[in-house]
C-alpha cells in the first residue's frame, strides 16, 4: 500500500490530545484562501512511501506518544484524497503500536469511505470552514453540503469530534455567521468534545508566492483579542467547550 506525503512533524503539541506524530498527506480539492500549505494541493507532489515505511518512522516515538496520551494524526492536504492508504495506516498503527489515531479533515470526500473505515479513527478533527453555502464556496472553492453531511454522519455513528473554525477577519467573524455555526455544532450533540477557534495567520503566504499563486489575504490582519473572546463566548453560551 503506497501513498504520497508532504512532510512529517514529530512531537507536535496540537492536532489532537497529547504529543502527536503528524503526517501531512498530498492532495486536496479545496483552494482555501488562507491555506498555509498550498504545496500540498498537488497529489503528485511530495514523496511516495509505503505504509510499512511510515510505521518505521513512527516506531521510535511510540513510547513517548503512549506516555503522553498522544498518537498519530493524519492531516494534509486532505487525507481522504488517499483514503485507502490512510485507512490502512490507521489500521496497522492501532494493531501494531496501540496508539491513538486522529484524522484532520474537512469532510468533503467522506462519501468515498464506508462507515467501517472510521472504525480505525479515534478522533476526527473536522474543519467546518463557514456555515453559509455561498461564503463557503467563495472561501474554499467547493460546496459546503458534504462537510455538513460528514458532521451529521459522524454524530450518527457516535464518533468523537473536535470541530475547527479558522477565524478570518472579514470572512468568518460576522456575529450572525458565528452564531449559526455554533448552533449547528451544538445540534451534533455530545460527540463534539470541543471547538478549536484558530486565529488566522499569514505564515504560508510565501508559499503562495513561490507557486506563483495570487494570495488574496495579504492585507488581512489576525483577529484581535476582543473578537476571539466574543467568538469563544458564542460557543460556550451553547454549552460547547471552546478554546
Amino acid at each position: 500500500m503506497r501513498g504520497r506525503i508532504h512532510s512529517i512533524e514529530t512531537g507536535a503539541a496540537v492536532d489532537g490530545p497529547g504529543v502527536r506524530f503528524v503526517l501531512f498527506t498530498q492532495g486536496c480539492l479545496l483552494r482555501c484562501k488562507y491555506c498555509h500549505n498550498p504545496d500540498t494541493w498537488d497529489v503528485k507532489g511530495g514523496r511516495e512511501v509505503t505504509v510499512s515505511e511510515v510505521l518505521q518512522e513512527i516506531r521510535p516515538y511510540v513510547g513517548l506518544l503512549k506516555r503522553s496520551g498522544g498518537g498519530l494524526t493524519v492531516s494534509g492536504g486532505e487525507p481522504l484524497y488517499q483514503a485507502h492508504f490512510v485507512g490502512e495506516l490507521f489500521r496497522r498503527v492501532r494493531a501494531e503500536f496501540g496508539v491513538h489515531t486522529a484524522l484532520d479533515t474537512q469532510g468533503f470526500l467522506h462519501r468515498n469511505v464506508s462507515d467501517e473505515w472510521w472504525n480505525e479513527v479515534d478522533l476526527t478533527l473536522l474543519d467546518i470552514k463557514h456555515i453559509r453555502a455561498d461564503a463557503h464556496r467563495e472561501l474554499t472553492g467547493v460546496d459546503l453540503s458534504p462537510t455538513l453531511e460528514c458532521a451529521r454522519r459522524l454524530a450518527g455513528m457516535g464518533k468523537k469530534m473536535w470541530v475547527r473554525y479558522v477565524l478570518v477577519p472579514g470572512w468568518t467573524d460576522a456575529p450572525a455567521d458565528v452564531e449559526a455555526h455554533a448552533d449547528f455544532v451544538a445540534s451534533l450533540g455530545s460527540c463534539v468534545e470541543r471547538v478549536e477557534v484558530l486565529p488566522f495567520h499569514k505564515l504560508g503566504e510565501d508559499k503562495w508566492q513561490k507557486l506563483n499563486q495570487r494570495y488574496d489575504l495579504t492585507n488581512t490582519s489576525p483577529p484581535d483579542f476582543d473578537t476571539i473572546k466574543r467568538v469563544l463566548e458564542t460557543y460556550r453560551s451553547r454549552g460547547i467547550q471552546a478554546f
